[in-house]
């Protein structure tokens, strides 16, 4: 049936950017659970007005748009703190992207804000050597309290030269009858005859495929000059590459993991690089059962995982969970263009690391935050006490990411009041608080010594003040704005007000002035995904 307009897609759009609550203070999200579908709450203020987020979004469990956040207890910090594993997997956006342009909506479950964000680059500091600079901004939203809060974190980029140490890949290839189908193993053996040209004479590349039960192809081999015997033999084996049975997804990861500890390199980066479709049928196909029996290998030998999905049909939560819980990342490729990106343009962010075991805490100052929500990240969050347990597993990170986190902020209005006060230079009216919002920290294990590192930075109101949609506001911090509300109306949920929410047409409208402050092609298909999005959602 036919609904009037864009009102439905505005419906949806409404939760803006609040579109996950924190959960309870020292509490571990295990993404074995069934994620809660976004928007699963009302988006009214506690006292029905329509005014902010549901009044669950207090870390004290009171009314946001209260003075004071109705605390039973303002001494304690406990809910005020929120962790999570770091995440530069893309995938979600990716599949949403092909998925509207087929004329077709994702699945519901299958949209991770976080990964629509972070699909698109950021103007953060880098550091220098391995670890993180921390970069934290926002805007205002709206006039009743509501802030926008950025936090970025970058690493290094990759050196100029090119200089990294040598890789050892793994490549385990889905050849299950499923990946007949255009655009999924043909896409795959263009992918790898493209890396296998790109790599280094002094690179290893073994191969893995599997249906119904898996084979070792090629052993670890180190590829020597371009053009040699020994690429032409991995081209062979590539293009003979053909789809048949069923899929065995567990044989397949098993034999993978196997082939690499047989084969890994000390002082090289060893890596398995999983190409499915992750339509696992055949043997385990529970992710946390297919990894424990490779545990060892990820432990004892630090062999990370890279999953890179396929296919209109894409066992996404699949490869997700395989991907966190085997601390990798995973992307999604539909058309050569992509595979050139993955492979090719971001080679040493995908297979060299610059942290491993990466976790994030923000500390809110509880005298001047009423409430926050963080966007998405809902299988990646760590309970609090776990920050600095470097047993916990957090994230793998390469070189030259960024990692972007956005917090809707509901400011106290002594907050706003001091530093008013502060600015006039009220030093009586300013004590307290100083307008400080949040500390952000990330933590990560040195990828070499695994010794713990930390990088922290600080935020105050004065620089959430800024309306969001201005020119003034960096054209990133709008990107990443646009890629949340289209997340949002992706993902379902209620349909209650927030302020300042665009219409379909100011989305379009927004994302569109982008273009020419960014000149990103980029930016230009997120254009392209929020005009599809609307004409679908129009015509139902």
């Amino acid at each position: 049936m036919r609904r009037g307009g864009g009102t439905l897609l505005a419906a949806l759009l409404a939760g803006g950017l609040l579109l996950t609550g924190c959960g309870p203070a020292g509490t571990s999200s295990d993404s074995s659970q069934k994620r809660a579908p976004y928007g699963g709450q009302g988006f009214t203020g506690g006292n029905g007005s329509g005014k902010g987020p549901a009044a669950s979004v207090a870390p004290d469990g009171g009314d946001p748009d209260s003075t004071d956040g109705g605390s039973p207890d303002r001494d304690s910090d406990a809910d005020y703190r929120s962790t999570f594993a770091l995440d530069v997997d893309t995938a979600s956006y990716g599949y949403a992207r092909r998925t509207l342009a087929e004329g077709r909506l994702p699945d519901p479950a299958s949209v991770r804000p976080e990964e629509f964000v972070n699909s698109f680059r950021q103007a953060y500091p880098r550091p220098a050597g391995n670890g993180f600079s921390v970069t934290m901004d926002g805007a205002r939203t709206g006039d009743d309290g509501w802030r926008l809060m950025r936090v970025g974190l970058a690493t290094a980029q990759a050196p100029a030269n090119g200089e990294r140490p040598p890789a050892a890949l793994t490549f385990v290839v889905d050849v299950s009858g499923s990946m007949d189908e255009p655009g999924r193993l043909d896409l795959v053996k263009q992918s790898l005859a493209t890396l296998t040209d790109e790599l280094r004479p002094d690179d290893s590349i073994a191969l893995v495929t599997f249906s119904d039960e898996a084979r070792t192809v090629l052993p670890m081999t180190r590829l020597g000059a371009r053009g040699g015997e020994v690429r032409a033999d991995v081209h062979d084996a590539v293009d003979s590459l053909e789809a048949t049975a069923s899929t065995n997804l567990e044989a397949g990861v098993r034999t993978g993991y196997a082939t690499a500890v047989d084969g890994a390199r000390p002082g090289a980066t060893n890596r398995v690089v999983l190409l499915s479709d992750a339509l696992a049928n055949d043997g385990e196909t529970s992710a946390d059962a297919i990894l424990e029996r490779v545990a060892d290998a990820r432990r004892e030998h630090g062999i990370t995982l890279f999953g890179v999905g396929v296919g209109s049909d894409y066992g996404d939560a699949l490869m997700e969970r395989l991907a966190d819980k085997g601390d990798g990342h995973t992307t999604y490729v539909s058309s050569p263009a992509d595979a050139r990106r993955v492979f090719v343009r971001e080679l040493p962010a995908n297979v060299e690391l610059r942290a491993r075991d990466a976790k994030a805490q923000v500390t809110f100052d509880k005298d001047t935050v009423a409430g926050f929500r963080l966007l998405g990240y809902d299988d990646r969050r760590v309970a609090d006490d776990d920050f600095r347990d470097d047993r916990v597993d957090g994230g793998e990170i390469g070189p030259g990411h960024t990692v972007t986190a956005l917090y809707a902020v509901k400011l106290r209005e002594n907050a706003e009041n001091a530093e008013d006060a502060k600015d006039a230079g009220d030093v009586q009216g300013a004590e307290g608080t100083g307008g400080r919002v949040a500390t952000a920290t990330v933590r990560w294990l040195d990828p070499e010594s695994r010794a713990p590192r930390e990088a922290s930075g600080t935020i105050t109101a004065s620089a959430l003040a800024r309306p969001l949609w201005s020119t003034e506001t960096p054209p990133r911090l709008r990107v990443a704005a646009v890629a949340a509300y289209l997340a949002r109306a992706l993902s379902g949920g209620a349909a209650a007000s927030w302020p300042d929410e665009p219409s379909p047409e100011q989305l379009v409208a927004r994302v569109e002035a982008l273009t020419a402050a960014t000149e990103d092609s980029d930016v230009r298909a997120l254009v392209e995904a929020v005009r599809e999005a609307a004409a679908l959602r129009n015509a139902e």
